[in-house]
């Protein structure tokens, strides 16, 4: 445990900054398992609109820096392409 004013509230900071990212990541995550399984289901309209969802949690995350931008654009291609397939 810090004795240094500055690294007690560096500590706390960073707790909180931790939660909030775990928690934004962890909707995340939901949103696109949401999304995987409306695929899987073959329901092409709720499907859509859950990869706008998941499209949206996941720019807001590399906005953020909770992923990194490139992994971002990457799952939302992976994304499309599933949804691409079964629509076709």
């Amino acid at each position: 445990m810090p004795n240094i004013k500055s690294a007690i509230k560096r500590t706390k900071t960073n707790t909180k900054k931790r939660t909030h990212n775990a928690t934004q990541k962890s909707a995340l995550r939901t949103a696109i398992k949401n999304f995987e399984q409306l695929v899987e289901q073959k329901d092409v309209e709720a499907a859509k609109s859950a990869l706008v969802i998941a499209t949206k949690r996941l720019d807001k995350a590399a906005a953020k820096g909770i992923i990194h931008k490139n992994a971002a654009n990457r799952q939302k291609s992976r994304l499309a392409q599933k949804l691409n397939e079964v629509s076709a």
